[in-house]
């Protein structure tokens, strides 16, 4: 498959002429997971993204695929049951992204700590029989105050009581998103970034019938006709609603802006994903997550009312990290000024919902006497006294303080919905990435439901819990022997050692697809051989079609290897403007682009370091 340049003004062409079953605007995980979904289902199926894939908020999370044991601390069983089935279904069918990884959790004597040791180890055992990996290798354990130390030497010791660890998963976000729509495109979807929506058509009924839309390269306006639209666009689920002249909605997101920040491991060295309260008495609690020769941190949740498209890391976001880490870690004394890199992003809630419940902040309370309640019995079943049902019943009939309202049967999972407006308009939002396979099985079952009805086309949605994204064409129980034996197949070819594993890891079953390249192209000069094969199969297989496309989003280049970044920036950009016969404009015009990036990525506002 070729899904490049030249690619998209295929599609494009595709996109004016035909009508589809089914418009997907935006390109985030949501639509990605939809068009997937669709296209494999054999809708003839178009997605829109009016920036690069994943670039709005699909790229900007705590690049986690989280199984919610912060859940527990209310036992809130159902979600947690959904959240680690679902992360393991996403582990089978993407199974070179998603990595298992422990979590180490310290547990302080502070006031309003989110655990007690014994409260914590309850919850993991809970926890692990619910993951299934009870028995296993995965299998959760404690660690003593010594213990903890022993292991992470900088953090703090008074008030420490211990930790626990269990099983958690790394994640690649931005990777998750290509690869999904990789898989559409490959089976027949039209899948078009740089394609801003700017009006919702409607047939002679005034059913939504499609799109017309701006080509940001070219400048073009087209018109897109569909039997169904469907609204996948996160944060910007508003905007998309507010531009259909049909429906009268009020609006519902209400997005908060996640902060994180990057230092390097020599002045910040955490083994293993670390995850803690943060101190202050708030309810929240921060990740701390080694990757590559770096660590990262965060997340800050604020109500985000600025530019959807440009969320900002603010001085306050990072006095507040800052505070929380070097409180934590004391000897680490991070400064402003030791931050590489950095992201923001914004998360998609629905106001209906509540607080957000991203990294600890559940506003769902459980009530001391069902704490007492739950812990009682699930003691009594450890030492056998009680039996699984009668646990079952306690956790079935658990009160909260201040419960959220869940009747609405259009709720796919934890904070999403799934909406149809009186125009036909589908929109499914909120959510996390966890379960977006789940929101968009929903979405495309809703969509081939109306395909049915009001347009006696049949369609058989397929089994995506068993049906892999591109490059994920691994045994999910074999992968760290699969990916080694690509990898000894890249030295064979002449790649280093680390530069074949870290091209096995990034692209998995495709990674032979990536080392065919050698035969076609030379190196580049200021790039090492694995960073010229990943650069032209992103343009040729990846639809990357600036600098930025590349060093952010197909690889984490930006965020995690800030060491050599400028050394390659422009040997990338002189390659790409050479392969894509950019004229000098073009070239200046992605250039800026690329250096506004960085510049808010390293900080250099706030650093006073703009020229």
């Amino acid at each position: 498959m070729v899904f490049s340049l030249e690619r998209r003004k295929q599609d494009i062409n595709v996109l004016k002429e035909e009508t589809l079953d089914v418009l997907i605007i935006g390109g985030g995980i949501t639509g990605a997971g939809s068009a997937l979904q669709a296209s494999a289902s054999g809708l003839k199926t178009g997605l829109v993204e009016m920036q690069d894939f994943a670039e709005g908020t699909s790229s900007r999370s705590t690049k986690l695929v989280h199984g919610g044991l912060r859940y527990l601390k209310n036992f809130d069983v159902e979600v947690v049951a959904d959240t680690v089935q679902e992360r393991a279904v996403v582990q089978g069918i993407a199974p070179h992204i998603p990595k298992a990884d422990p979590m180490i959790l310290p547990v302080y004597d502070e006031p309003d700590s989110t655990f007690s040791m014994f409260s914590l180890k309850v919850a993991m055992d809970l926890y692990d029989q619910l993951a299934g990996v009870t028995g296993t290798d995965f299998a959760n354990y404690t660690l003593t105050k010594e213990e903890v130390l022993e292991r992470e030497p900088q953090l703090n010791s008074e008030g420490l009581l211990g930790a626990g660890v269990y099983l958690d998963y790394r994640n690649n976000d931005a990777r998750l998103v290509i690869e999904n729509i990789k898989r559409a495109a490959e089976d027949g979807g039209h899948m078009v970034s740089r394609m801003k929506v700017i009006g919702i058509l409607h047939d002679d009924n005034g059913r939504a019938s499609g799109a017309e839309v701006e080509d940001l390269l070219t400048g073009e306006t087209i018109k897109i006709n569909a039997r169904v639209v469907m609204n996948t666009t996160g944060p910007w689920s508003d905007t998309i609603r507010q531009m259909d002249d049909k429906i009268d909605t009020a609006p519902q997101m209400r997005p908060t802006k996640g902060v994180h920040l990057v230092v390097d491991n020599k002045k910040l060295f955490v083994p293993q994903p670390t995850y803690f309260d943060t101190g202050k008495q708030d309810g929240r609690m921060v990740f701390v997550i080694p990757r590559e020769e770096k660590t990262y941190f965060g997340t800050t949740d604020t109500d985000y009312k600025g530019d959807l498209s440009n969320p900002t890391v603010e001085q306050e976001d990072v006095d507040y990290l800052l505070d929380i880490i070097n409180t934590r870690y004391p000897s680490a004394d991070i400064t402003l000024n030791d931050i590489e890199s950095s992201w923001a992003g914004l998360r998609p809630l629905i106001a209906a919902n509540g607080g957000s419940d991203y990294n600890g902040q559940n506003n769902q309370l459980i009530t001391d006497e069902s704490l007492d309640d739950v812990l009682s019995i699930v003691e009594k079943y450890q030492q056998g006294s009680a039996e699984r049902y009668e646990v079952a019943d306690v956790l079935k009939n658990i009160k909260t303080a201040n419960a959220e309202s869940d009747t609405n049967p259009s709720t796919l999972s934890r904070g999403s919905s799934l909406e149809i407006d009186e125009d036909g308009l589908i929109t499914v939002a909120g959510g996390k990435i966890t379960d977006y396979r789940k929101m968009a099985l929903g979405a495309v079952k809703a969509t081939i439901d109306v395909l049915e009805r009001d347009f006696n086309l049949t369609y058989e949605l397929i089994d995506s819990a068993h049906y892999p994204v591109s490059g994920g064409d691994i045994d999910p129980a074999k992968v760290d022997e699969e990916t080694e034996a690509l990898a000894q197949s890249g030295v064979e070819k002449g790649l280093t050692e680390s530069e074949a594993r870290y091209l096995a890891n990034l692209y998995g079953s495709n990674t032979p697809a990536v080392y065919d390249l050698l035969e076609e192209v030379d190196q580049v000069e200021g790039l090492t051989l694995a960073d010229t094969l990943s650069l032209h199969y992103a343009m040729r297989e990846e639809m990357a079609l600036t600098p930025s496309d590349f060093l952010i989003r197909r690889t984490n280049h930006m965020l995690f290897m800030r060491d050599t970044l400028d050394s390659i920036i422009e040997p990338v950009i002189s390659e790409m403007a050479r392969y894509n016969d950019w004229s000098d404009e073009v070239r200046q015009q992605y250039t800026e682009e690329l250096e506004k990036a960085v510049a808010e990525s390293d900080l250099k506002t706030l650093k006073g370091d703009v020229d």
